[in-house]
């Protein structure tokens, strides 16, 4: 005789039932993700369209350029010619430009990594008298444009002797580069562990070698995102060396704008000159993107 306590019973297997999709869910299930990477290849391609025929474009001669468009290269490849390219190198004034570009750009985007990353560690982790107010005040001179500033900044250079003049312009960069660069490393300072730095700061660390051996290596992703947004706005300005440089101090942005002003028919320098320019900027981004991608996703996930 059994009991009800001496009885084996064995549970129902569980089942899972899936909800029914239909067959147009899917169908887009299945080549969704085809026709999106395909949509992306496509974007890609068009965004590189320009580049590409302003490169066939400075691989022509003028009369080819004027006689037809960029893209009957491809069934032509015999009018590519590096006769534009050379033609560039004798240019004075290009080349001239772009050796004042490059010192502009180095130096603004230098001391405002360096500057910024200094104020940015003071901002997260020093103690001093009024540390907020002042943060704010610096976050407070995001909202002013440009503009507003080139007039009485352009009078005030003018008395200091700096009107025209490479150091002016590198100076105008780093005053507005500085309080974008100030924000974004503070707040990125700020999220590294309290932990960390005071083990350091047992061990013996000072405030700069806490800094250099400690937070400039972890904040590497943010500085190089800084880098590269200050390297790309410097190179590819033209209004604020249009207002402080002048023939000597010009950089390539603006001894293009002046050669298309001047010789409206020198496409075979102007073609060259521009595809330098833009390039130049394209490559190190390029060569940093990892950094860059890094810096922005910094973060974003915990």
């Amino acid at each position: 005789m059994t009991t009800d306590a001496g009885r084996l019973t064995k549970a129902a297997p569980l089942t899972v039932v899936k909800p029914k999709q239909s067959l147009g869910s899917r169908l887009a299930g299945r080549v969704g993700g085809g026709i999106l990477r395909l949509f992306l290849v496509l974007v890609g391609l068009f965004w590189l369209v320009p580049t590409l025929g302003l490169l066939l474009s400075s691989l022509r001669k003028p009369e080819d350029m004027s006689a037809n468009g960029w893209w009957n290269v491809l069934s032509e490849p015999s009018q590519l010619t590096v006769d534009s390219y050379q033609k560039l190198l004798e240019n004075s004034d290009i080349t001239g430009s772009l050796v004042n570009t490059v010192l502009i750009t180095v130096p603004a985007t230098v001391l405002v990594v360096v500057i910024g990353s200094l104020a940015g560690y003071a901002f997260a982790w020093m103690e001093f008298p009024g540390r907020d107010w002042w943060f704010l005040g610096v976050v407070s001179l995001l909202v002013v444009p440009v503009q507003v500033a080139l007039i009485p900044i352009a009078e005030l250079f003018g008395k200091l002797g700096l009107f025209g003049t490479i150091f002016g312009v590198i100076l105008f960069h780093v005053g507005f580069g500085l309080p974008f660069a100030v924000f974004l490393l503070r707040n990125f300072f700020a999220e590294i562990p309290r932990e960390l730095l005071e083990a350091a700061r047992l061990d013996g660390a000072g405030e700069l070698r806490l800094f250099v051996r400690v937070v400039m290596p972890l904040g590497g992703p943010a500085i190089a995102s800084l880098g590269i947004f200050q390297f790309l706005w410097v190179w590819n300005d033209m209004l604020v060396a249009l207002v402080f440089s002048n023939s000597g101090s010009q950089p390539i942005t603006v001894a293009l704008q002046t050669q298309v002003r001047q010789f409206g028919n020198n496409i075979d320098v102007l073609a060259p000159g521009a595809f330098i320019s833009m390039v130049i900027p394209m490559a190190v981004f390029f060569a940093f993107q990892r950094q860059f991608v890094s810096g922005v996703m910094a973060g974003a996930v915990k």
